[in-house]
């Protein structure tokens, strides 16, 4: 299969899934195409990334920056815009454990894609065993090629719908913008209630469409195991954070002139990347050149996710 074409089966999979009332979207076979889909798109994107590259659509929050440079100096001056990373740093700092107090304490994310935020946390809470999942064996492959460090930090190929962890043995779960791409969000909820120890955390951001939200929401009292705790919406420092990253002169910009794209390609490759970074999300529009390459049918119509909000949900697993 071609790349447009997987990029088209997995863009009408993801519409179908975060559309559906219930918290199945597929049949059996279904879901299985879809992951399959799935890993081959994230394969692709593990393939073609470099150190510094983007990989979620990132917030932005001074006060969340301030205390990143504080506990990192120099951070956000290499490699980085520091616009990811505080997804992450968000969702660890609402577990309350003290970032000092992890020796001893496993910590799993889910979805982990190439592996660099969870080796962001791994420095900000160190002590602690990380464990990356992702359902893409290159992103895996070069998570452990170039991050992992023993017991400290490991990666494994896994789906989330079938976590390969042991009853009670995790002590908190991440999950951070992947979620809205599994087929059955019930299961995996449930693989997360399982996985975790009795009194663990679980930490939740993702994407959400209308449809999604009530899915989630009606979850929340039907599954056993997971007791709530909080939930905020994130959407006006997530829209601060891609309004950032896309200005002129950013990071973002700059690891673009450096992959040296044709000068006819580059507005093309520009638009794409802002799109795939929540640039819609965030009330990015069409130029006049990518309308008249739409128009042409040189760039398809696109039919973009329909996100209603970006959010944060922690639970705690019942003792």
């Amino acid at each position: 299969m071609t790349a447009p074409k997987i990029f088209s089966e997995f863009t009408e999979g993801l519409n179908e899934i975060n559309a559906t009332e219930g918290s199945r979207a597929f049949s059996d076979s279904r879901s299985v195409r879809m992951k399959d889909t799935t890993s081959s798109v994230y394969d692709m994107a593990a393939a073609g990334s470099a150190k510094g590259d983007i990989w979620n659509w990132g917030m932005y929050d001074p006060v969340v920056a301030k205390e990143i440079a504080e506990l990192i100096p120099g951070f956000g001056e290499f490699d980085t815009d520091g616009i990811s990373e505080q997804l992450y740093y968000t969702a660890l700092k609402a577990v309350p454990i003290e970032f000092g107090d992890y020796a001893g304490r496993s910590v799993l994310e889910v979805g982990c894609g190439m592996g660099e935020g969870l080796n962001f946390l791994s420095r900000i809470a160190g002590g602690g065993e990380f464990t990356g999942l992702d359902l893409s064996p290159r992103a895996i492959e070069r998570a452990t090629a170039t991050l992992s460090r023993g017991r400290t930090l490991r990666y494994v190929q896994g789906d989330a719908e079938e976590l390969p962890f042991g009853d009670g043995e995790v002590d908190v779960v991440i999950n951070i913008e992947s979620s809205h791409t599994y087929p059955d969000l019930a299961r995996f909820l449930s693989e997360v209630s399982r996985v975790l120890k009795p009194g663990g955390y679980f930490s939740h951001i993702d994407v959400f469409t209308a449809k999604r939200l009530e899915v989630l929401r009606s979850l929340k009292g039907e599954l056993p195991g997971l007791d709530w705790v909080h939930e905020q919406d994130l959407s006006p420092q997530v829209k601060a954070g891609i309004r950032r990253r896309l200005a002129p002169g950013s990071h973002f910009h700059r690891k673009l002139a450096e992959k040296r794209v044709p000068a006819l390609a580059r507005p093309i490759v520009k638009h794409s990347s802002a799109v795939i970074f929540g640039g819609v999300f965030a009330g990015h529009q069409d130029t006049a050149y990518i309308k008249l390459l739409r128009k042409l049918g040189v760039l398809p119509s696109g039919r973009h996710l329909e996100v209603e909000s970006y959010r944060h949900h922690v639970a705690v697993k019942r003792a």
